[in-house]
């Protein structure tokens, strides 16, 4: 894929079903009557009634009811009541329950790609990629804030070294331990990895590949030294099909002197080889606002943006502090020379967007400070 360029201010879910009912046998022909204790609650047995268990001449009072009868009603009973309670549950516990994990099966990704760049807002439950289910991993708010979510787990095994060429390499195992190998193509890509410092810069967007035992690589040299953050951002293929989004997080570290950068003042525009990047709309706590992107060449002219990861920009919100993941991704009908994006904060507080965008088959990261209060 193409690589990234940087510039001043922009950087490259059973119910249990149960059956009820009595074991007690059926009244037998010649049985003698009944006890009041053996009677319904309320009810009297039939005086008069004889041996053949026909009623004598005269009698009155309460009909019995028959035991067999009984026992038929409370077994049609206990059924309706399993069927409705089972449904209940199901209701319940659908959506939260998560997949099980997709454990080390033969064969490459499986094919579920949502490439018309839709948005997915943080906290957005179950939706389909290509018709399948998928369900959300990650919860309400920003994402990858953890090394484990919804039974998938981020194993990285790597050393990285200031301005010295290395490689990243990691997997992602299910709730058994097992290497993930079935990942849905998503935007283009089965595994979207960001990584970043903990200042929120020297952010990078890359795309390993996988080999036959699941582990992912992908070359990287980390610019400066001091602690960094890796995302893993995929849709694991369960055993029973169903997909789950998820994103991962781990801390890593460059060896070096950490010598950490203040955060950009909050704009609304950006340069990085000779573009500039421009968005209007102001992003609220807990609601889905447009953001409207748009990229102009040096004479002021609208830019001849081309597909990238399957739509007209790629865009990944960073929370100051916990660092905490936002992934949008733009209407797939551009509004003219805009590209527009759905983004919800789940909290208030500075964030660091960073727009990916492809003009004449280069790659480019637009960066903003974005303050929400």
């Amino acid at each position: 894929m193409p690589e990234s360029s940087s510039a001043t201010s922009g950087t490259g879910v059973v119910p249990d079903d149960s059956e009820a009912g009595s074991d007690a046998p059926a009244t037998q022909p010649g049985d003698a009557a009944r006890s009041d204790a053996e009677a319904l609650p309320g009810h009297a047995t039939r005086s008069g009634d004889g041996a053949d268990g026909s009623a004598g001449a005269g009698a009155s009072g309460p009909v019995v009811v028959d035991r067999e009868t009984l026992r038929l009603a409370l077994v049609v009973g206990g059924l309706v009541l399993a069927v409705v309670l089972g449904f209940g549950l199901g209701r319940m516990n659908a959506p939260a329950g998560p997949a099980r994990p997709g454990g080390a099966t033969a064969g490459g990704a499986a094919t579920g790609a949502d490439g018309g760049g839709h948005a997915h807002s943080p906290g957005t439950g179950a939706h389909t990629h290509d018709g399948a289910t998928v369900t959300q991993g990650g919860g309400d708010g920003a994402t990858g804030l953890s090394i484990t979510s919804a039974g998938y787990t981020l194993v990285p095994s790597t050393e990285l070294v200031a301005g010295r060429a290395g490689e990243l390499r990691f997997q992602i195992r299910d709730d058994q331990r097992r290497a993930v190998t079935r990942f849905a193509v998503v935007h283009d890509k089965p595994m979207h990895v960001i990584m970043v410092r903990r200042d929120l810069s020297g952010y990078r967007h890359l795309h390993p590949t996988m080999a036959a035992d699941g582990t992912w690589s992908v070359p990287i040299t980390p610019p400066e030294a001091g602690p960094w953050r890796m995302y893993a951002d995929f849709t694991a293929v369960a055993d029973d099909g169903r997909q789950v989004a998820v994103v991962l997080g781990a801390d890593l570290t460059a060896s070096g002197a950490y010598r950490p950068r203040p955060l950009p003042a909050a704009a609304t525009s950006a340069t990085v080889d000779g573009f500039t990047v421009g968005y209007a709309g102001t992003p609220d706590v807990g609601k889905s606002v447009p953001l409207r992107f748009r990229v102009t060449g040096a004479a002021g002219a609208a830019a001849a943006l081309e597909p990238y990861l399957g739509a007209y920009g790629h865009l990944v919100a960073l929370r100051e502090g916990d660092l905490g993941y936002l992934h949008v991704h733009p209407e797939p009908v551009r509004d003219g020379d805009d590209v527009t994006f759905w983004l919800t904060a789940p909290g208030p507080g500075s964030y660091r967007m960073f727009l990916d965008f492809q003009v004449g088959g280069v790659v480019r990261t637009a960066e903003f400070t974005l303050t929400v209060a």
